[in-house]
């Protein structure tokens, strides 16, 4: 079994609204099946604040028409990449409150998001999310459930 190291920045939009937060399903990686803020990696010669904005409206559908930094932090993620390859990410998560206009794209973008939704906050459980949504609305002063009965399967 073959061990890589790599490290990822993303910017992150987080959207509320009445109590909801805009939210989309992971479609590949290492939280494949999890809920998480629109948003993802800032391309080379792209500010964080250009990638927010390009990444937001290729996952979800909305325009950002205002942001505000809420947090930069990071996470380890240790998960099986490939049949022969184990990935210990570094990934760096810049957090950011936005606000947007237009309507959630529920498709998949092909890429990384299997759809947007608008999701109640007091429903959500902490094992659904990615940390980065964790860690973003607790700081944002939510509380998720503890619990779910969801039974996550890794390959």
């Amino acid at each position: 079994m073959k061990k890589v190291y790599n490290k990822h920045v993303g910017a992150y939009g987080i959207l509320i609204r009445k109590g909801k937060v805009a939210l989309i399903t992971k479609s590949r990686g290492g939280y494949l099946g999890k809920l998480d803020f629109p948003g993802g990696g800032v391309e080379h010669n792209e500010t964080p604040q250009e990638g927010l904005c390009r990444e937001v409206m290729e996952e979800a559908g909305l325009e950002v028409t205002n942001y505000q930094l809420l947090d930069a932090t990071a996470r380890n993620l240790v998960w099986q990449m490939t049949e022969d390859t184990i990935e210990d990410l570094h990934h760096f998560g810049i957090l950011y409150v936005i606000k947007g206009k237009g309507k959630l794209k529920k498709e998949a973008d092909g890429i990384d998001s299997n759809g947007a939704k608008w999701y109640k906050i007091s429903e959500l459980y902490e094992d659904e999310v990615t940390p980065f949504v964790l860690y973003g609305l607790e700081k944002l002063g939510y509380k998720l459930l503890k619990k779910s009965n969801i039974v996550w399967f890794y390959n």
